[in-house]
């Protein structure tokens, strides 16, 4: 009796398991690593699929490096997230988009598929708590084993829990699904990743490998949506600690946006050569106007 048999498990992902060729839950962070590059002896390794009409299709390849692993993707539209991947496939009370609005039909049928697919791979089973160790939700990530580089990521990203670790009565508040194959099948090669509400349970369907939609967007709109059933916030946010000259220490979370700055809170500041540092700069007279400071305080950044 593998483990993961004592979890509770909705019954569509225990048959999923019970028909897939073989199931690993992952044991170690040095595990994660063999299972994106396929083996203990590769250096390199190509994520591929084979894509109906299409055949073989790589979505990525993984090299080998010293503190983990490299991964690219061979499509540049796939190297960063599109804006407009998200749908809503339940008919809950929302404001984003949803798949009947998008796409004219019900999610179920694919959601089904994408069952039927999965149950025909060699999967990775892992589960991890979305939020953190302390106050966070158990959840579970449902891949096909040559994504491994994608279940690293994302045990970067949030803490996995080990197969040694994990309780037999395990029970997932969330779910993330990876499908890429779908990608090419159902949305002309586009990223779309589709949020799926059901009273227990948030289903996040990846149907592409670029974590950012669904490893890290995914797990916030999973916590935002349980922070909203239980009365607590989730915070898209970057944290640091100012320790001024004056030995003065204060904290600033800095909450918002991709893109609005929350990383660079966390940066010393930028210095020229000369020490001095670049305010502004008219693009029309080529006046710069610099400052001089001579202490700075010290940052430590806690949360990013």
């Amino acid at each position: 009796m593998d483990k993961w048999e004592n979890f509770n498990l909705p019954q569509e992902l225990r048959e999923v398991i019970l028909k897939s060729p073989s199931v690993v839950i992952p044991e170690s962070r040095e595990q994660l690593l063999e299972l994106a590059l396929g083996s203990t002896v590769n250096t390199t390794f190509e994520v591929a699929y084979e894509v109906p009409e299409r055949g073989r299709v790589v979505e990525a390849t993984v090299a080998y490096c010293k503190n983990g692993a490299v991964v690219n993707f061979t499509e540049p539209y796939m190297r960063r997230r599109d804006p407009d991947c998200m749908v809503v496939g339940d008919n809950g009370i929302t404001d984003k988009p949803t798949y009947k609005g998008r796409f004219g039909t019900e999610f179920e049928t694919v959601r089904q598929a994408t069952f039927s697919w999965l149950a025909e791979q060699e999967l990775i089973v892992m589960p991890f708590m979305a939020g953190g160790r302390e106050f966070g939700k158990p959840a579970l990530l449902v891949a096909p084993r040559n994504a491994g580089f994608f279940a690293g990521g994302l045990a970067d990203l949030q803490p996995f829990i080990s197969r040694t670790d994990v309780e037999e009565d395990f029970t997932p508040t969330g779910i993330v699904y990876v499908a890429p194959p779908f990608r090419h099948t159902h949305y002309d090669g586009k990223q779309v990743v589709v949020h799926n509400r059901t009273d227990d349970i948030h289903e996040v369907f990846s149907y592409n490998l670029y974590p950012g939609p669904s490893a890290k967007k995914g797990i916030y709109g999973m916590l935002l949506n349980r922070g909203e059933k239980e009365g607590w916030v989730t915070l898209h946010a970057s944290t640091v600690q100012v320790v001024t000259p004056y030995d003065n220490t204060m904290v600033i979370m800095h909450e918002g946006a991709s893109g609005g700055g929350k990383s660079e809170m966390l940066e010393p500041i930028h210095r020229q050569e000369d020490g001095l540092i670049l305010v502004a700069e008219n693009t029309v007279s080529d006046e710069r106007f610099r400052l001089e400071l001579k202490e700075a305080s010290n940052l430590h950044p806690v949360t990013d």
